[in-house]
């Protein structure tokens, strides 16, 4: 393996003609510069140099590792500067996944704290509901998540979760439903059909339901919230939709009353142990900061 700093040595003599004036750039002495050129004509088993009187040159073989060495040299200094921006928070580009209320809710106010704070971070927004996003987490597709996550629910081997908001549930019903007496009792739409949403939604309803001592007939399933409300607004069913759902869309056509003790737990989303890089952390910072305003 070639020694970078016998590397430099030599781009260093090309570019400069003689070994002091080589010496003079790096801040070494004459002997070190002669020392590294010796020993990387050793480790190449090329011969590098030709002396020509009191100085030296290079041969055919020595211009082309020069040549190589100066592009080698700038794509790591361009590296380490962009090691550097990052790292001090100046640059960067994150991709965050987020389920669909989040990132219609608590995304477009997070990303505007970013650029208050690091505006020269960039977020790239994927749009997934938690197990994809965990399973983007661990293919190195996404740097974190914005999830969600319901009472008794596991989350996947090696993630690391912050919960950052309790969002209640509240079930939705057509307008003209009276749900302003009293908290709400489930077991009073016993009979009623049921709009449910995706499958971790779907399992939450159930055990709800199965608390209230029924089971629920679930007449439609949608992962929009948007149709949801539509289908309920219709008179097809009642359904239970979190709050962030309601702030992104809300169906003038349905009334709404939060179920007492019903709620998910919102996450900030990792993979792996930290810590993290720079830009991640500041992006979870602000993240959190919104969530929990």
């Amino acid at each position: 393996m070639i020694d970078l700093r016998r590397l430099e040595a030599l781009v260093a003599l090309h570019r400069t003609g003689t070994v002091s004036a080589a010496a003079a750039r790096l801040h070494y002495g004459q002997p070190t510069v002669s020392h590294h050129l010796r020993r990387l004509e050793a480790e190449t088993g090329s011969v590098l140099l030709q002396r020509v009187g009191r100085g030296l040159r290079l041969t055919p073989d020595g211009e082309l590792l020069a040549r190589r060495g100066e592009e080698i040299l700038a794509l790591l200094a361009r590296a380490e500067s962009e090691l550097t921006a990052s790292t001090s928070l100046q640059a960067g580009q994150i991709r965050l996944a987020a389920f669909p209320s989040a990132a219609a809710t608590l995304v477009p106010a997070a990303v505007t704290l970013l650029h208050e704070r690091h505006p020269g971070i960039g977020l790239d927004l994927i749009e997934a509901e938690p197990p994809e996003a965990a399973a983007m987490l661990r293919a190195g597709t996404a740097d974190l998540a914005l999830t969600f996550v319901y009472p008794g629910q596991t989350e996947p081997d090696g993630v690391t979760v912050t919960t950052v908001h309790e969002d209640p549930l509240y079930l939705v019903a057509p307008r003209g439903v009276d749900l302003s007496t009293g908290p709400v009792d489930l077991a009073r739409f016993a009979d009623t059909r049921w709009v449910t949403g995706c499958e971790r939604c779907r399992s939450e309803l159930l055990a709800l339901c199965a608390d209230a001592g029924f089971a629920p007939e679930i007449a439609f399933a949608s992962d929009d919230y948007v149709a949801v409300q539509s289908l309920v607004a219709s008179g097809l069913g009642v359904t239970l939709l979190p709050g962030l759902a309601l702030r992104a869309h809300r169906n003038p056509d349905v009334v709404r009353r939060a179920v007492p003790g019903a709620a998910r737990r919102i996450q900030v989303t990792t993979y792996g142990a930290p810590p993290h890089p720079a830009a991640v952390d500041a992006v979870a910072a602000v993240l959190t900061e919104v969530a929990r305003a």
